[in-house]
């Protein structure tokens, strides 16, 4: 038995989420049926973790098990035959078979993009939270520096979160300006249900004078949702890479 790690590009926008839905398409579905066509006897594939409704993704890493025989070098080409134009195998390899892409994973890295400027993009309406007010990026970092480190994230993550330990490490938060672009990036070796968002929602608040930086330390002991800024919105989300 083979175990199979492949690499997964995908724009979100028209999915439910990653993971296998009833009231809606995911990403997964598409893969498991391109996967049936195939490799004929996978049934079942295993994601790194779950994506949102909306959330993109450059690098999902998720495994499976096969008895097929194709070339791991012909595996990206065979799957992306069978799947829609927004969602691409970008890689595939061989892995040990106590190899899970979710319990093997030591960290995982997002990037959310933010449009600044008072006009909305027209063609990338859905790869961009556009947020027309001017920002205080001087104070936006300030406030970004008081999230590296490991912290109870209980203020950041969504009340529907049913994951008893919130201890989470955030070991790098970084912006990049590119013209109208905002761009966060964030490393760390776990995030909770929404807490990218949050964090993200957090700091544009800062940025917009609602919330002074200073308190995102007593958010944060406070452990209260409703202390910490709103849910950034899903399109600007992406799931950058999983590590191992």
């Amino acid at each position: 038995m083979r175990n199979i790690q492949i690499l997964i590009e995908y724009d979100g926008t028209d999915y439910c989420g990653w993971q296998k839905q009833v009231n809606g398409i995911s990403v997964q579905e598409k893969i498991l049926n391109s996967l049936g066509k195939v490799m004929r006897d996978t049934q079942k594939i295993t994601g790194s973790g779950r994506t949102d409704a909306g959330v993109h993704a450059w690098e999902q890493s998720a495994n499976f098990y096969t008895e097929s025989k194709i070339p791991i070098d012909r595996v990206p080409l065979a799957l992306n035959t069978h799947l829609p134009p927004d969602i691409r195998v970008i890689g595939a390899a061989e892995r040990p078979e106590e190899f899970h892409s979710r319990y093997h994973a030591v960290g995982k890295i997002y990037e959310y993009k933010v449009l600044t400027g008072q006009f909305p993009s027209a063609l990338n309406r859905n790869r961009y939270w556009h947020v027309k007010d001017s920002l205080d990026m001087g104070e936006i970092e300030k406030a970004m520096a008081f999230f590296k480190g490991t912290h109870d994230f209980t203020a950041f993550s969504s009340a529907k979160s049913k994951v008893e330990d919130k201890v989470r490490t955030v070991n790098r938060l970084e912006t990049e300006i590119v013209g109208r672009e905002l761009i966060f990036q964030i490393e760390g070796d776990g995030f909770l249900y929404n807490m990218v968002r949050i964090i993200i929602g957090t700091l544009i608040e800062v940025g917009r004078g609602k919330l002074k930086a200073e308190v995102i330390p007593k958010i944060l002991v406070a452990k209260n949702r409703s202390l910490a800024g709103p849910t950034a919105p899903p399109q600007g989300l992406y799931l950058k890479k999983v590590l191992y």
